[in-house]
């Protein structure tokens, strides 16, 4: 069984009070880019009363350094970017993540895969299909059955086969962005089935981000564009698992010389927290990209002083 979609339009508001959140990777300390999405995720949420989470993403294991959490949790401190309740890491919450799984399982909408990222591609051109610089490939369908069924729980602990669930034909999910205006995208024609656990069994960002806003009751997920294109995505899981739908506000990116994100991978350096002048100046470049005006640029001003500037400057 699919469930048969052809556009979802962003609900009302969940209801009770406002929950944010910042969930970063600890593939490194924290840098500029990085910094404007937690500045902007913590005015957001103290602005509108609500509370302030944190979430380590270290699903990608081979991919985290063990020492960044704690680096990252020391330079938001360093930044007075305190956070409301207890730091929630993501490899810790493997069981959330399959029984989401298995309750897509139990829908008929999940598949194995056994394609190589060289076998989809090589699939593409074949089809004439180019797929553009920094942009993910379109699944092809080519492990997709003809008819989809319950699969055995045993068959989830097998490796070297990934899980994809099985989108409906024109798959279009609108949303509104808080920053941005009107979003659509047509999942079917500009992603295909996507993947939700990995062959090697690592989960997916797109399951386990879903999960985690949903069993952490978030309301409103403030982060940077690079996500953008994934927030479709996200909306379609929710929707078939019977998640409510937080609201979404993308931030603008912060761009290196070469037009390109900052970044880890292109070598981005981490903002310099060694001491509370340090910390300020981050914060005031932070809240500059962010398009905040008019505060305290004393030499005596505290960084609970300048926050609360901030936070009064904040426009959702």
């Amino acid at each position: 069984m699919i469930l048969a979609v052809s556009k979802l339009k962003n609900p009302s508001s969940p209801a009770g009070g406002y929950r944010g959140r910042f969930a970063p990777s600890p593939t490194g300390p924290l840098h500029a880019g990085s910094l404007v999405a937690a500045l902007g995720s913590w005015l957001d949420a103290r602005k509108n009363g609500g509370k302030w989470l944190l979430r380590i993403e270290d699903l990608d294991t081979p991919r985290c350094i063990p020492e960044a959490s704690q680096q990252i949790q020391s330079q938001l401190l360093a930044c007075g970017l305190s956070w409301d309740e207890e730091v929630i890491h993501q490899s810790q919450r493997n069981e959330a993540y399959l029984r989401a799984l298995e309750r897509l399982n139990g829908l008929e909408c999940l598949y194995s895969c056994t394609c190589s990222r060289q076998m989809i591609a090589n699939t593409l051109a074949s089809l004439g299909i180019e797929t553009p610089r920094n942009q993910e490939m379109v699944y092809p369908g080519t492990c997709r059955p003809t008819n989809l069924s319950r699969k055995s729980p045993e068959s989830f602990g097998e490796l070297q086969q990934a899980w994809r669930i099985a989108l409906p034909s024109n798959c279009h999910i609108e949303f509104e962005d808080l920053a941005l205006g009107p979003q659509s995208q047509n999942l079917s024609e500009e992603v295909g089935d996507f993947v939700l656990r990995r062959s090697d069994g690592l989960f997916t960002y797109q399951l386990a981000v879903v999960v985690d806003d949903a069993e952490q009751k978030i309301t409103h997920v403030v982060r940077g564009q690079d996500l953008l294109s994934n927030t479709a995505r996200q909306i379609y899981l929710q929707e078939v698992l019977g998640y409510k739908r937080p609201e979404y506000l993308h931030l603008p990116l912060v761009l290196d010389e070469h037009g390109e994100k900052l970044s880890k991978q292109t070598l981005a350096t981490q903002i310099n927290t060694q001491d509370e002048k340090c910390s300020l100046m981050e914060l005031r470049k932070a809240a500059k990209h962010l398009g905040l005006k008019n505060l305290p640029d004393g030499e005596n001003v505290t960084i609970a002083e300048w926050l609360l500037a901030a936070t009064h400057a904040w426009r959702s």
